[in-house]
């Protein structure tokens, strides 16, 4: 008998701390959703790259000069995309630790979220390999698993699972499939093997699966942003030249390939997973509405020192700054600033033009 009561004792008990989860989360109607799992590249990234034997880190000055906390390995000046959806969401501010610290943490750490994003990874694991020690989609869905179980050993498989099925995944990658790898013929052979439209092709292929194995984790919402304008990267254009648009065109173009078909990938998700909510962020759209730009004024080049090296597009450490960083559209020659950030995010959030997501945008999806 006192067995017994022992389990059901046990069982209310990891109710209880669901419930109470569940309920400090949603009071006032803030946060929106209990938590928040985010993937993706440098455009993510935390921290998870700082002590990793890699190019791709910017756990140095001047990154961060904006950041409340200081430097810490966000490749902006202050906040990134995910920092400004978490904080509309209603999460506070730096609250979704780097998987790197995260998997070292007590597990009530990882019950509002985990940022598993690594500066340089791809869809592919070989991209942005020339940078060193990075964490591609694949081995950030390990990581993932690695959360799940954890939080699966704390509430029961049942109440963890209630749980994951009403957190938010926000999914960002794909940028360097372009340009550490396909446009970096020096290096990877697949822009000389494939077409542009067959490239895109594998990309989707591979990323499928990948979504596909979030939602055999019990994801049901999920974010999935598209690449935007690569081809107008200050880099790429240093490294390309610029055509009429200002822009490397054949760049443009083959990431409008792969935006265009990640958006069916995304309805067809939703038609073919039990209870999966899917939704595309049109990042090329938003970015080229004139009512994204607001006080930027300079969109080709960038806010900090960056060295005359072909091959190094980040900032100089402890390099000098433009003192207007507010007009500025990019942050180093590839990173945005935390102005276009939050711009974007703002967008992606509540959308402004039916065109901004597909089908709908990310405050709908916190309500489902």
């Amino acid at each position: 008998m006192a067995y017994w009561l022992m389990i059901l004792l046990g069982k209310l008990l990891t109710f209880l701390l669901v419930s109470n989860f569940l309920q400090q989360h949603f009071a006032n109607g803030e946060p929106q959703v209990p938590c928040l799992f985010i993937f993706g590249d440098s455009f993510s990234d935390n921290g998870n790259n700082n002590n990793r034997a890699t190019l791709a880190k910017a756990n140095y000055r001047p990154y961060g000069i904006d950041f409340p906390k200081g430097t810490t390995g966000r490749f902006t000046n202050g906040r990134n995309l995910p920092d400004f959806i978490a904080e509309k969401l209603g999460f506070p501010q730096n609250s979704i630790p780097p998987y790197a610290n995260a998997a070292v943490g007590s597990v009530e750490k990882i019950l509002e979220g985990v940022n598993y994003a690594s500066g340089g990874s791809g869809i592919l694991t070989e991209s942005g390999k020339t940078l060193g020690d990075l964490i591609p989609m694949d081995e950030q869905l390990i990581n993932h698993q690695k959360t799940v179980s954890r939080i699966i050993n704390k509430l029961g498989n049942k109440n963890a699972t209630q749980l994951l099925n009403k957190c938010i995944y926000s999914v960002a990658i794909g940028t360097n499939d372009y340009i550490n790898n396909y446009f970096l013929p020096q290096f990877y052979p697949t822009s000389r093997i494939y077409t542009p439209s067959q490239y895109a092709e594998i990309l989707l292929r591979k990323h499928s699966q990948q979504l596909r194995t979030l939602h055999k984790r019990e994801a049901r919402k999920v974010v999935v942003y598209g690449l935007g304008l690569l081809g107008c990267i200050p880099y790429e254009v240093r490294m390309y030249g610029a055509n009429i648009s200002g822009c490397v065109d054949k760049i443009n173009e083959a990431v409008m390939l792969f935006d265009s078909r990640l958006k069916s990938l995304v309805s067809d998700l939703n038609n073919n997973l039990t209870n999966a909510t899917f939704i595309f962020i049109n990042s090329t759209g938003i970015s080229l509405d004139s009512n994204i730009q607001g006080s930027i004024t300079v969109s080709n080049a960038a806010c900090c020192q960056v060295s005359e090296l072909v091959s190094a597009p980040q900032c100089i450490p402890f390099g000098k700054t433009c003192s207007n960083r507010t007009q500025y559209a990019f942050w180093d020659e590839v990173h945005p600033t935390e102005t276009t950030f939050s711009a974007i995010a703002a967008r992606a959030y509540r959308a402004l033009l039916p065109t901004d997501s597909y089908p709908f945008d990310i405050q709908r999806l916190a309500q489902l």
